[in-house]
């Protein structure tokens, strides 16, 4: 089993250059197949999701091409299967995007129940809503969603809870649709966005991406395109936070400022000094973090895949800051580790308390899902001593060449599969 090994104490100083989204990549790579000529997407994060993703088009009969490590061309015209099995749900979530794209192409699509990081509840009843308003028999049966209609039809669906998921599911099955759909109370973030400009690539006719409501015309086929996806500001987020923690001086390249605003306003409240480019931010912290409060929305808001990463520098702060967390019930289980480590907290229900500390210590703690994983390595590269991260696989699902990278801007940081490794690394280090 690997695990990263952290020696802490360094500030982080330098450049590190953001790859794709990884959210947005895995709902544009589901949407590739809605057309049968070829598709080519370019600045695809080279990580596990997104190598899953592509297993399960190619398993259905899609003919996947990677053309390089960040490029890959997609034609959904051998598709001969409209079944996703469970061996590529269980391991990503997004999986359930090939429901959509299946549906809007083939009027039916079969996919296990999803599964993903254990970050708490994420029901799909909205999608299935969608399925249904636009004219889909929708049911679960033997662990499976199976989704099928004679024609879909334009319809007019008000969503009962902010969601990604859906907007972007439902959006894939109203490209063609019969008809006209207006879908009120949509996700804004960027990557609806990004999902929604690739399908107007293939020619699809979605208007309102980004606000409250997007109209769809239906059309009855898409066509090839070229598309690059966009920057992660997660990614970014956790680069940039990763500087605040250490006290640190790190530019991002190829970001877009405008999608990291929440992030960047909860970095300045906390004494950070953000200096903005038109395709770059550079965060330096000179002196000890100040105390703020937090709580997650849906965007604009503070995301909340970027709630461990704050946490991590709200527990190198002065005084006393609170975190509430709006969209995820297990968000905080990372805190339980972060306690390992000398921080000061208390969880009640979905808010957090956080008593800042001087220093953290080093200590072997284990990555309870994406994000956190990422953050517990910001809080070993922040902490005295020699932290061991257990369970990277949750950290390799989401961040490209993560280590390498830390390594790039000053971090003391490698990834070990042995005691051997361990030992040679504390010697390198001592």
């Amino acid at each position: 089993m690997e695990q990263y090994i952290i020696k802490g104490g360094s500030p982080l100083v330098g450049e590190v250059e953001i790859g794709g989204a990884k959210n947005a990549a895995l709902a544009i790579l589901a949407a590739a197949i809605m057309t049968d000529d070829t598709v080519l997407i370019d600045n695809l994060p080279d990580v596990n999701d997104i190598n899953v993703m592509l297993e399960a088009i190619s398993g259905i009969g899609a003919t996947v091409q990677r053309i390089d490590r960040h490029t890959v061309k997609i034609n959904g015209t051998g598709i001969h299967d409209l079944n996703i099995e469970y061996d590529y749900i269980k391991k990503i979530r997004a999986s359930y995007y090939l429901l959509g794209a299946l549906l809007g192409k083939y009027k039916r699509s079969e996919v296990a129940l999803p599964g993903g990081c254990n970050i708490g509840s994420r029901p799909i009843d909205q999608h299935l809503k969608g399925f249904r308003a636009l004219g889909a028999e929708v049911d679960i049966d033997h662990g499976k969603i199976v989704a099928e209609a004679e024609h879909l039809l334009g319809t007019h669906l008000y969503f009962d809870v902010v969601t990604v998921g859906a907007t972007i599911n439902v959006m894939m099955a109203a490209a063609m649709a019969d008809g006209t759909t207006i879908m009120e109370n949509v996700a804004k973030e960027p990557h609806v966005v990004d999902v929604a400009n690739f399908l107007n690539s293939m020619g699809a006719n979605i208007r309102g991406a980004g606000t409250d409501v997007i109209k769809i015309k239906g059309v009855k086929s898409l066509h090839k395109t070229e598309y690059s996806i966009i920057p992660d500001q997660i990614e970014a987020g956790t680069f940039m936070f990763a500087a605040a923690a250490t006290q640190g001086d790190v530019t991002v390249l190829n970001v877009i400022p405008k999608h990291l605003e929440a992030t960047i306003s909860k970095l300045v409240d906390i004494g950070c000094e953000v200096e903005e480019f038109d395709d770059a931010v550079r965060v330096v912290a000179k002196r000890r973090l100040k105390n703020t409060q937090v709580k997650t929305l849906p965007y604009p808001g503070y995301p909340t895949d970027m709630q461990p990463q704050i946490g991590v520098a709200l527990a190198l702060s002065r005084g006393t800051s609170t975190i509430t967390e709006s969209i995820f019930e297990n968000r905080f289980k990372y805190l339980d580790e972060l306690a390992r480590m000398g921080a000061v907290i208390k969880v009640e229900g979905s808010s957090a308390t956080i008593e800042g500390v001087e220093r953290l210590s080093g200590a072997r703690v284990s990555a309870p899902d994406l994000r956190a994983g990422a953050a517990l390595c910001i809080a070993g590269l922040a902490a005295d001593g020699i932290t061991i991260v257990d369970d990277i696989v949750y950290i390799q699902r989401g961040y490209e060449r993560f280590e390498e990278k830390l390594r790039d801007i000053g971090g003391l940081i490698e990834r070990v599969s042995s005691e051997k490794d361990i030992q040679k690394f504390r010697l390198k280090v001592s």
